[in-house]
C-alpha cells in the first residue's frame, strides 16, 4: 500500500534500476498484490469525486530525495542512502519524479475510499499481510479493524503520525482517533472522541524527538487491532525519526503486538522516508522476512 503521491510502482525496480522489494518477495515464493490508490494509476479519478493534488519538486527534494541539504529536523544531516544527487536534472530523481501522481486532497475522504478498496480486495483474496507505507498507514489500521480475521500481519513503514496531531511536514490537530482519521474499534467504545478519548502530552527529553501525545489512564484498547502482531519500523534520517516513538507508545499503550525496528539500532544507517528504494534496499528486505518468519509464521 504506497504513500502520498504514490503507486505500486513504487515496489517494483528502484528508480536507478535495482531489484525493488517486489521482485525480492517474489524470489522468496512470497504472492505479491501490488495495489495503487483509488483515483490514482490503475483506479482512476473520477472527476466528480473531490479535488486532486500533486507534489512540487522542491517538496519532494526536501523531505525525500536530498533532506540532507535543508535540514528541516535534526536528523536530517545523516542522508546518505538516496541513489544520485536527489535534485532535479540528475537521472534518478527524473524517474522517481516521473512517478508522482495526483492524491486526493480530502482526508477523509481518501481514507475512506482506500479502506473500502482494500477491504474488498481481502474479501475477494483472503488473508494477507499489509505492506504500508506513510499516507497509506491509517488505511492498514481501518481495514485491519474491519477485517482482524484476514490481516495476519502488518508491516509499517513509518505510517503516517505522530498520534492526535501533525509534526515537521504539518502542524496541528490531526487523526482524531489516535492513528487513525476513522472511527476504529475500541474497548471500552468511542463514540464521541472529545470526550472519550482524553489524550495528555509527554514532554521529550532528546533535543532529536517530538512531544508526544498519548490517552490518559486508564487506556482505552484497540481490541481488533491487537488480534494481529505488527512491526513498526523506521529509517534513520527521515522526519519520522523525530516522532515514531511516539506511535510506537500509543500502540503499546493501546494493547497492540507491535515490535520496533529502528534501521539505526541495528547498523543499517543513512536511509530516509523511500528506503525501500534507496542504495541499501536489499539490506533492508531481508530483516522484513525474518520477522515475518520468526512472528506471523512461526
Amino acid at each position: 500500500m504506497a504513500g502520498g503521491s504514490q503507486t505500486g510502482a513504487n515496489w517494483l525496480n528502484t528508480p536507478d534500476g535495482r531489484t525493488g522489494w517486489a521482485s525480492y518477495f517474489l524470489s522468496l515464493g512470497y504472492t505479491v498484490y501490488l495495489t495503487d490508490q483509488p483515483q490514482r494509476g490503475r483506479s482512476p479519478w473520477v472527476p466528480s469525486d473531490g479535488t486532486l493534488s500533486i507534489s512540487n519538486v522542491t517538496f519532494v527534494q526536501t523531505y525525500f530525495t536530498s533532506g540532507e541539504k535543508f535540514n528541516l529536523w535534526p536528523q536530517a544531516r545523516l542522508h546518505s542512502q538516496w541513489p544520485g544527487a536527489g535534485e532535479p536534472g540528475d537521472a534518478t530523481f527524473d524517474a522517481f519524479f516521473a512517478g508522482e501522481i495526483q492524491q486526493q486532497t480530502n482526508t477523509t475522504k481518501a481514507t475512506a475510499n482506500n479502506v473500502n478498496a482494500f477491504v474488498a480486495l481481502l474479501d475477494k483474496i483472503g488473508d494477507a499481510i499489509l505492506i504500508t507505507h506513510s499516507q497509506a498507514g491509517p488505511y492498514g489500521w481501518g481495514v485491519g479493524d474491519q477485517r482482524p480475521e484476514r490481516v495476519k500481519g502488518v508491516i509499517a513503514i513509518e505510517p503516517e503520525g505522530p498520534p492526535f496531531e501533525n509534526q515537521i511536514i504539518r502542524t496541528g490537530p490531526a487523526r482524531p482517533y489516535g492513528i487513525a482519521t476513522l472511527p476504529l474499534t475500541y474497548d471500552p467504545p468511542v463514540t464521541d472522541v472529545a470526550t472519550e478519548l482524553p489524550t495528555r502530552r509527554i514532554n521529550s527529553t532528546r533535543s532529536d524527538r517530538s512531544d508526544c501525545i498519548v490517552q490518559q489512564d486508564p487506556a482505552r484498547h484497540l481490541i481488533n487491532l491487537a488480534r494481529f502482531p505488527v512491526l513498526l519500523y523506521v529509517t534513520e534520517a527521515s522526519y519520522h525519526a523525530c516522532y515514531d516513538y511516539c506511535t510506537l507508545a500509543f500502540m503499546e499503550q493501546a494493547g497492540m503486538q507491535v515490535d520496533y525496528l529502528d534501521l539505526s539500532e541495528v547498523k543499517i544507517h543513512g536511509n530516509a522516508h523511500f528506503s525501500f528504494m534507496e542504495k541499501n534496499n536489499l539490506q533492508i528486505a531481508p530483516l522484513l522476512d525474518a520477522w515475518l518468519q520468526k512472528v506471523v509464521f512461526a
